[in-house]
């Protein structure tokens, strides 16, 4: 069967960098992460970089310490 467009899956996997204060075992863990799926490569790209921007409620100086990473499948 041959894979076309339709039959991709464009998604952003979310995870946390090692050693972060979240990933503690009694928060969410080492092997944490989520993916977000989307419907077309577009709207994919601009979540991303709806995401890539600084959070309204964080106060100055606070960065998300997230890391974004397009997948597809």
């Amino acid at each position: 069967m041959n894979k076309n467009e339709s039959d991709t899956r464009y998604g952003i996997r979310v995870t946390m960098p090692g050693g972060d204060t979240m990933s503690a075992s009694h928060l969410l863990g080492d092997d944490w992460n989520s993916i977000r799926w989307f419907e077309s490569q577009q709207a994919r790209d601009d979540a991303l970089a709806d995401m890539q921007q600084q959070p309204p409620y964080y106060r100055l100086g606070d960065e998300p310490t997230v890391q974004l990473e397009k997948v597809e499948q």
